[in-house]
């Protein structure tokens, strides 16, 4: 039964999107700010519980960066919708995944099947991006929190969502013309 948890967790922070958009939503900001950091408690579980049991999955794989991925578009989305940071940002988050998603289907089918793996400035991109929604949600519980903290996060996540997609896509371009002329 162990071996299926770290899979468990990673589907509960799944499941916990709904909520969070709804409590948003809501301006349940306090409630909001906690399933957040349930979804950041289970998120370093099933990876500690992974290695500890030795249990690793292609799905399992597969899901824990979708599970992100769909937090973060519902709390960028939520957000926005409720007015508490401009739609163009929330727009530029999900269109560098966007792009990403497009780019690594075009390579699959134009060059071929590819081992991905998440670069540094991917993993900087998401944490910033965790970072701005729990700033975000705590500027709503606690007042004294300057504005100019959301328009200074703001920028970070602009920033690093647009370097690194700039990342991925040049990154990939490369490896898609260096595949091409091995093929040659």
């Amino acid at each position: 039964m162990l071996q299926y948890l770290p899979n468990t967790l990673t589907l509960s922070r799944l499941l916990l999107a709904v909520p969070l958009g709804l409590l948003i939503f809501r301006g349940d900001y306090a409630w909001a700010l906690g399933i957040s950091l349930l979804a950041g408690v289970t998120d370093a579980l099933d990876g500690f519980f992974a290695r500890r049991l030795q249990v690793f999955s292609r799905w399992g794989a597969a899901l824990d960066p979708i599970a992100d991925k769909t937090l973060i578009t519902v709390a960028f989305l939520s957000f926005a919708q409720v007015e508490l940071i401009p739609w163009y940002l929330a727009l530029a988050v999900i269109s560098r995944d966007v792009i990403i998603v497009i780019g690594a289907t075009c390579y699959y089918k134009l060059i071929g099947p590819f081992e991905f793996s998440a670069t540094g400035l991917s993993k900087a991109n998401m944490f910033v991006q965790i970072c701005f929604c729990l700033l975000v949600l705590l500027a709503q519980v606690i007042t004294a929190i300057p504005h100019m903290a959301i328009t200074v996060g703001s920028a970070a996540v602009l920033f690093i969502a647009t370097a690194s997609g700039f990342d991925y896509v040049m990154s990939w371009t490369i490896k898609a013309i260096q595949s091409r002329q091995k093929k040659e």
